[in-house]
């Protein structure tokens, strides 16, 4: 037999063995499903093809809604310095308006969560809310662009030993990785770092490092049928022993925790931090304006940070404290004038989530003016 009979003959073996390991997949998408607080469907996927294509088409499925997680935790050093320190992980988009479900170790303790998305963009996101016994987190954007790409959810309970997964994260901070294996047990039990005990977990061979914690474990139809959180190793890499949350309680537990942050009013939000310039402050910085807020910090993704506002880059220690100083003024909102960092708050916050404003401001010398549409948060 030649070699290429004989590659197509493994090839249709193993499409066999595939389509029917996911039999069970099929009966499931033709059974109604029960309102969640996702609404969107998803079509059968064909399986067909060699392995190559079905895994490539499953990843492009699925890698466009998986994000890149950075946590940083504000801690104090010896002068009583802000010493900043950084996690990464992975997740998934769950929403087109920005939750995301992760682990909840990826974001445990985090005082500032940053979200990057497959296309390159960062958002600020914020905790809605976490189980640590099941090592589940949901986030969500703040102020999150439109149609963002949503990972389509699969079922757990119908899974086997031996189907083909892939897991996709961002192992040492590699975006979208992917890699493959197959189910290698069901319902496995270990204990999380925190001392609780999962259990029902899905293990698989499919390499899992430091970084896809919070990914997608996904099916050959390009469903997420887990969450990828752990792994049985003696030197800190993968060794083929992985372990990830079934997707159906995953979902259990996001949605009651969506469902409970959508109910829950939410307030105005520009994104930026800053100092009140007074008088003294713009002779020692020899400053074109005696009175304004002053910015220090554009948080990524936010509504000041899409209208082109920029922050300070120099530090200075003024009074005995650390300042950040060279960013624009800002000396009026629609007109109102800003003479301090709390007249902007509360010209802010008389406004409302997604209302336009007009922003006039000094950088340079130069008096400018941009508009910026305000998110919102909790």
């Amino acid at each position: 037999m030649g070699s290429e009979k004989l590659f197509k003959l493994i090839s249709l073996i193993l499409v066999a063995l595939v389509a029917g390991a996911a039999g069970g997949y099929f009966a499931a998408l033709s059974m109604p499903k029960k309102e969640e607080v996702r609404v969107e469907r998803y079509e059968v996927v064909n399986i067909t093809g060699s392995l190559d294509e079905v895994v490539n088409r499953a990843y492009q499925r699925v890698s466009p809604s998986v994000v890149h997680i950075t946590s940083t935790v504000l801690k104090r050093g010896f002068f009583f310095e802000v010493i900043p320190q950084r996690g990464t992980g992975s997740g998934i988009l769950v929403s087109s308006d920005g939750y995301v479900l992760t682990n909840n170790h990826v974001i445990e303790n985090a005082d500032q969560i940053e979200v990057t998305l497959s296309n390159g963009e960062r958002y600020e996101a914020e905790l809605v809310g976490s189980d640590p016994a099941n090592d589940i987190a949901v986030i969500r954007l703040l102020n999150p662009p439109d149609n963002l790409p949503v990972a389509p959810l699969g079922d757990s309970s119908k899974l086997r030993i031996g189907e083909f997964v892939i897991a996709i994260g961002n192992p040492f901070g590699l975006d979208r990785t992917a890699t493959l294996g197959i189910i290698s047990s069901l319902n496995r039990s270990i204990r999380s770092g925190k001392g609780y005990v999962m259990h029902g977990l899905i293990q698989t061979d499919a390499s899992i490092n430091p970084g896809n914690s919070g990914g997608p474990l996904v099916n050959l139809q390009g469903e997420v049928i887990g969450i990828n959180t752990a792994i049985l190793t003696t030197s800190g890499g993968s060794i083929g022993i992985g372990f990830a949350i079934p997707i159906n309680r995953a979902r259990e537990i996001m949605q009651r925790m969506i469902e409970e942050d959508r109910e829950i009013e939410r307030r105005p939000w520009l994104g930026i931090s800053g100092v009140t310039v007074t008088e003294e402050l713009a002779r020692v910085l020899n400053l074109p304006v005696k009175e304004g807020a002053m910015v220090v910090e554009v948080v990524p993704g936010s509504p000041a940070d899409r209208a082109g506002l920029r922050a300070g880059e120099v530090q200075i220690i003024y009074r005995g404290y650390i300042l950040t100083i060279g960013g624009d003024i800002i000396v009026e909102i629609d007109g109102e004038k800003v003479d301090s960092m709390e007249r902007l708050v509360d010209i802010i916050s008389r406004k409302k989530v997604g209302q336009e404003i007009e922003i006039t401001f000094v950088r340079g010398g130069e008096l400018m003016k941009t508009r910026a549409k305000l998110g919102g948060r909790k």
